[in-house]
């Protein structure tokens, strides 16, 4: 995997050109508007949505233009965003092969377990194609999205698909798209991990006499602190947790209780499995693709 993280800052290298997104749900959302303000015009981006209500939502939230029509949508576009469910990834790929083939664009997926290579085929062949999963907190702006491009993604494409991701928080690229699994299963997944450690922590306190509230405030607040010292300090998180760590004192009890119960080896297998799913997934479009 490339080690190299790239943050947020302005979404330049697509601020003049058109982009269009094939599907309005939340995560186009989340994207047009960091798209927005990063500095991209609202006429700059057009939007393929079925759903009347998303559309009109799309249009007075954003001012963009949103319609029914994928081809108006895409009509000029030099980036395509193809932000559908996968399971009718191959229908909207396929009615859209003709204009693929004539104008060549960059296509971004954000559909969880479709390969490059089954957009590509969809769209004719040789398309340049970014795979990318986000997670939810690109809602917010504070997402973190793994990226792989295939062989025909060119330098420019590549610095166009960061500037749009980057919209919605921080990009890594990994060079081998099976990585795109355990980039699934570590920041796709992971915010439902994170959950369930603060609901684990909330439900400790409860148990020792704190109430809800307060306890979920004090633990909601303790990781979101953390997780800011990790990203901005840039310190090794082994380091960190050893400089809260006093010899013999609270911290130290509870982390021999973590190790205890092999929590490492614990979170090892929850990764494995998510991991593994997500290639079952991932075979399982290739099957549907065969028949």
């Amino acid at each position: 995997m490339e080690s190299a993280l790239t943050p947020s800052p302005s979404s330049s290298a697509a601020s003049h050109l058109a982009i269009a997104f094939i599907g309005g749900g939340n995560m186009a959302r989340s994207l047009i508007g960091g798209l927005l303000r990063g500095g991209t015009a609202p006429d700059r981006v057009r939007v393929g949505e079925p759903g009347a209500s998303l559309a009109a939502a799309l249009r007075q939230d954003f001012g963009v233009a949103a319609s029914a029509d994928n081809l108006a949508a895409i009509d000029g576009a030099s980036a395509w965003v193809l932000s559908v469910k996968p399971q009718v990834m191959k229908e909207v790929c396929e009615a859209l092969r003709d204009a693929a083939q004539a104008h060549r664009p960059l296509v971004i997926s954000v559909a969880a377990g479709i390969r490059c290579a089954q957009i590509d085929g969809w769209l004719g062949g040789g398309i340049a194609v970014v795979r990318c999963m986000p997670n939810t907190p690109a809602l917010i702006g504070a997402g973190a999205s793994g990226l792989f491009a295939n062989a025909i993604v060119d330098a420019q494409q590549r610095a166009l698909a960061e500037s749009i991701l980057n919209a919605a928080g921080i990009v890594a690229w990994v060079d081998d798209e099976t990585l795109m699994d355990t980039v699934t299963a570590i920041s796709g997944s992971g915010p439902a991990y994170f959950f369930l450690l603060v609901e684990a922590l909330e439900d400790a306190a409860v148990a020792q006499g704190m109430t809800r509230s307060a306890a979920r405030a004090l633990a909601a607040q303790t990781c979101l602190g953390a997780g800011r010292m990790l990203s901005e300090s840039g310190a090794a998180p082994a380091e960190l947790r050893q400089r809260v760590t006093s010899p013999n004192g609270t911290t130290q009890a509870a982390l021999d209780s973590f190790a205890a119960d092999r929590f490492a080896d614990i979170v090892t297998r929850a990764v494995a499995a998510a991991t593994r799913r997500g290639r079952e997934l991932s075979a399982q479009f290739d099957d549907t693709d065969q028949h």
